[in-house]
């Protein structure tokens, strides 16, 4: 149901924006292709390849029973810390196709694929330090700093989405052998991999930029920062951010460095926008969302907690 409705959402924000206004639309479309060229194609593709090449070559299966103790905390088996570690180094959503990956082995059942994506899917270094930290705050130290505090969100939610769960024991099946043209099949792989997550954010990008020019977001945003402690530019930060968190980080770009911002940096990168949580969906196969979509709430919030925590080591003030 939670993918049937965020598709249909995705479908009438596209229709609407294409139909009403073609002309900001096509804007939106050009600005996303910049980010798809300038941000998510250099940053990951590389890792999607690695990701796609270590699956062939049964590396999770390989490392699961080394890997177990530290995946004992969430209640996963070994080879689970492999979708985690491509998460969090190669950002969304490279974390859910490595569980889709988990999954299509039957190395996990479907209900821990489930659990898996609430807290094995997240942004990585690359976009927290560059665009985030140097892009927005003019430190790449700042960035090191919300990358920190992501980190410890993503864990923070493993533990909670744990609930009652026992320690599931790994298999520990033996691997099998690589197959010829595994380098070739990774890279095939990737390749659609990235123009899905490249489709999305142009959707997105199209569609907010449609709601920004027909006055819809400014709305939005005066209201909210009436009503909030928000100001008007983080609250149409927030608002652009909750659709496309590209989107919504940029428009944090001078906004004042304040600890306030910070968090909400931080949170943003925690919810990832619901173009992210299409691109997931895409990746994930016949993985449910549910956990993910609760595993993002969670990574929001303590990803805003723990940002406004570390706040004096940003170096910002």
């Amino acid at each position: 149901m939670y993918r049937y409705i965020s598709s249909l959402a995705c479908a009438a924000a596209a229709l609407a924006a294409l139909l009403a206004w073609p002309e900001a639309a096509a804007g939106g479309i050009r600005q996303g292709l910049g980010v798809c060229a300038e941000v998510i194609i250099p940053s990951l593709f590389p890792f999607f390849v690695l990701g796609s090449a270590l699956s062939e070559l049964a590396v999770p299966e390989r490392l699961g029973r080394r890997l177990a103790p530290l995946m004992r905390a969430f209640g996963a088996r070994g080879e689970a810390a492999a979708p985690l570690l491509m998460g969090l180094l190669g950002g969304y959503p490279l974390g859910a196709a490595g569980v889709a990956s988990l999954r299509a082995r039957s190395l996990v059942s479907r209900g821990e694929a489930a659990r898996l994506l609430g807290f094995c899917n997240n942004s990585g270094p690359a976009f927290l330090i560059g665009a985030a930290g140097a892009g927005v705050f003019g430190s790449a130290r700042a960035g090191a700093a919300l990358y920190a505090a992501h980190v410890l969100a993503a864990l923070s939610a493993g533990i909670v989405l744990r609930g009652g769960s026992k320690y599931i024991m790994s298999t520990n099946p033996p691997p099998p052998e690589p197959r010829p043209g595994a380098f070739a099949r990774a890279v095939t792989a990737s390749v659609g991999n990235v123009l899905n997550v490249c489709g999305f954010v142009l959707v997105f990008s199209a569609a907010t930029s449609a709601l920004e020019s027909a006055g819809v977001l400014t709305r939005l945003a005066g209201e909210l920062s009436l009503r909030t402690p928000l100001e008007f530019g983080p609250a149409r930060a927030l608002l652009r951010g909750f659709f496309e968190l590209g989107g919504g980080i940029s428009a944090l770009r001078g906004c004042a460095p304040t600890r306030g911002n910070f968090a909400l940096a931080a949170l943003l990168v925690g919810w990832g926008g619901l173009s992210v949580h299409m691109q997931t969906a895409a990746a994930a196969g016949d993985v449910g969302m549910g956990r993910h979509a609760l595993g993002r709430c969670l990574s929001a919030a303590f990803g805003a907690l723990y940002a406004y925590m570390l706040w004096p080591l940003a170096g910002l003030g």
